[in-house]
């Protein structure tokens, strides 16, 4: 016990965010017209419930571009329901930290990627020779709560916001998974630093479009990242204001969909949760400059209908280079202590869910 707490006042010092500085998706919700459902998902390694989303089973990053376990996070599980979705619909994932508070990181970008389970409804379908094709991307970016500053989106996440991504106005009807993941760099100054948390869920898409990705278009996971790629090693991560996407580009039929669909890349309406959405400044792996349309919303939005909200916190936008030097060193630090904290997994952590977010809690 007391080196624990010696542990803990240690963390304290540094002035790091949580112990349980790794996260998963909590929650999937589908905006569709003046209809908002939100899909509930397992806390990682917990006894799970039915849901859309697969289940990891752990809160800990996919280490490595050639892990296994990068197609759909740690040890991903067959979910058993399948949500439903049409062209055009808004997707909100909603990231959580490991002790349900908010997500822990800030550097780097959150990518989206989709593939056809085919003829199968996706409950039992085995997506690690899948091809999946790129919908969205977003890096850093220039909002009003930054001054017009470049920040990382994931600064907003880390803030308290969810990552909004429109599908397609023109993706074909069929069976889906989508992969929604966040590349955390703060550790990406050495090559395999870089940590991902993919997760994917599975969604029937209706309607009677045709849009679909080109071979060229498609990577498989693992194969569509390397290690020493640029924007998975990143050695000027905290001194560049730059950033280029790793794997493949937007699927032209996706880019195209959203040229000539203005309701795909607004920011607000009517219909879908109020959002603070912005485009990403940094270089593309396309080099087309598209405006991404992966856009941010606040947790106090419309879309959460059906329990009371936690309450959000705020921090200071810094310059990168300011940040550089306090963020480098916490981060590092934080890496060396994460084997101890593995170590203390014997206490036990339970995490029970209820009805909401705001009946999650955690003991030891």
């Amino acid at each position: 016990m007391t080196v624990l707490r010696a542990f803990s006042s240690v963390l304290c010092l540094a002035g790091l965010p949580s112990v349980f500085a790794h996260g998963y998706l909590a929650y999937l919700g589908i905006v569709d017209g003046q209809s908002y459902t939100n899909y509930t998902g397992n806390v990682p390694n917990a006894d799970p419930n039915p849901s859309v989303i697969r289940q990891v089973s752990d809160i800990s990053p996919v280490k490595g571009a050639s892990n296994p376990d990068l197609n759909c996070g740690l040890n991903a599980q067959f979910a058993e329901k399948v949500a439903s979705a049409n062209p055009g619909d808004l997707l909100v994932f909603d990231w959580r930290g490991g002790d349900n508070t908010n997500w822990p990181h800030n550097t780097g970008p959150m990518l989206t990627y989709m593939t056809s389970c085919g003829s199968s409804d996706c409950t039992q379908y085995n997506s690690s020779s899948s091809k999946w094709f790129k919908i969205a991307e977003i890096g850093i970016v220039k909002n009003a709560t930054s001054d017009g500053s470049p920040v990382w989106a994931q600064q907003s996440v880390m803030n308290g916001a969810f990552t909004n991504v429109t599908l397609p106005s023109t993706l074909a009807p069929g069976n889906y998974l989508i992969r929604h993941e966040i590349i955390a760099l703060h550790l990406a100054t050495s090559v395999g630093g870089a940590e991902f948390y993919p997760a994917c869920s599975q969604v029937k898409v209706g309607g009677s479009q045709t849009g679909t990705a080109k071979e060229s278009e498609m990577v498989q996971f693992p194969g569509g990242y390397s290690d020493t790629d640029p924007g998975i090693y990143d050695p000027d991560v905290y001194s560049s204001n730059s950033y280029t996407f790793p794997g493949p580009p937007i699927a032209a039929f996706v880019t195209a969909s959203a040229s000539s669909d203005p309701s795909s890349s607004s920011t607000t309406s009517a219909s879908s949760p109020s959002s603070t959405g912005s485009s990403s400044s940094g270089s593309s792996s396309s080099g087309t400059g598209t405006q991404s349309i992966c856009k941010l919303q606040r947790r106090t939005g419309a879309a959460s209908t059906t329990s009371a909200r936690r309450s959000l916190r705020h921090s200071t936008y810094l310059d990168f280079k300011i940040r550089d030097s306090h963020l480098r060193r916490g981060f590092e630090f934080l890496s060396l202590w994460e084997d101890l904290v593995t170590a203390f997994g014997a206490l036990d952590l339970r995490l029970r869910t209820g009805e909401g977010p705001s009946t999650m809690y955690h003991r030891l």
